[in-house]
C-alpha cells in the first residue's frame, strides 16, 4: 500500500488490509452507483456526478483497489443491480463501455495520485482530465458499435459531456489538494 494516497491517510492498513480494502471496495462502489443518480441540469445535457465519484475513487484508493473498485461496481451492474445511471443495469446498455472506461480511468487516475498528482491543482486537473479521456475510448467504441456510426458516438457519446467533464475536472483540481493541505495540518 502506498502511503500517499488519501484513503491510506484517512484509513492506515494495520494488519487487516484484506478486510480493509474489501470494504473500501464495496463502499466505493456503493458511492459511485448513488452518484450515478445525482443529475446536475447543464446545457445542452444534464450531467451525473458518476465520473467525478469514478476519479476521486481513482485517486483516494490508487492504480490497484481503484479498478478493482470500478470492476466490482461494473459486475454489479452487469448481474442485473440497478447501479447505473437512471437505475439500469447489464452489460447490453449502449453505455456499457464507458462503464468498462471507468475501470482504465481509475487505474490511470489512481496510478498519477499515487505519484502526488492529486496534491496540486493543476495536476489534479490534468490527471482529470486524462481519466476522463481514457473514459471515452471504449465508451465511444462500444457506442459506435451500437450506433454503427463513429459520428453519431461523438455527437451524442462525447461533444454534449465536454462542459460538464471541465467542471468535474475543476471541482477535482480544487477539492483534493485542498483536502491533502487540511491533512498536513493535523
Amino acid at each position: 500500500m502506498n502511503s500517499s494516497l488519501l484513503s491510506d491517510r484517512l484509513w492506515p492498513s494495520t494488519g487487516g488490509a484484506l478486510t480493509r480494502n474489501a470494504v473500501l471496495a464495496i463502499a466505493g462502489s456503493l458511492i459511485v452507483a448513488a452518484a450515478a443518480q445525482i443529475n446536475v441540469p447543464m446545457l445542452p445535457v444534464p450531467m451525473t456526478l458518476q465520473t467525478l465519484a469514478v476519479l476521486a475513487i481513482g485517486a483516494a484508493y490508487g492504480a490497484r483497489l481503484g479498478a478493482i473498485t470500478l470492476a466490482l461496481y461494473a459486475l454489479e451492474g452487469a448481474a442485473g443491480l440497478p447501479v447505473f445511471a437512471e437505475f439500469k443495469s447489464g452489460f447490453m446498455l449502449a453505455s456499457f463501455g464507458y462503464v468498462l472506461g471507468f475501470i482504465l480511468a481509475a487505474a490511470l487516475v489512481g496510478w498519477l495520485a499515487e505519484r502526488g498528482w492529486d496534491r496540486s491543482p493543476w495536476k489534479m486537473f490534468a490527471a482529470m482530465i486524462l481519466g476522463v479521456a481514457v473514459v471515452y475510448v471504449p465508451g465511444l467504441a462500444w457506442l459506435a458499435a451500437w450506433t454503427g456510426s463513429i459520428a453519431t458516438a461523438v455527437q451524442y457519446g462525447l461533444v454534449p459531456f465536454i462542459a460538464g467533464d471541465l467542471v468535474k475536472a475543476a471541482i477535482a483540481a480544487l477539492g483534493f489538494p485542498a483536502v491533502w493541505a487540511l491533512l498536513g495540518r493535523r
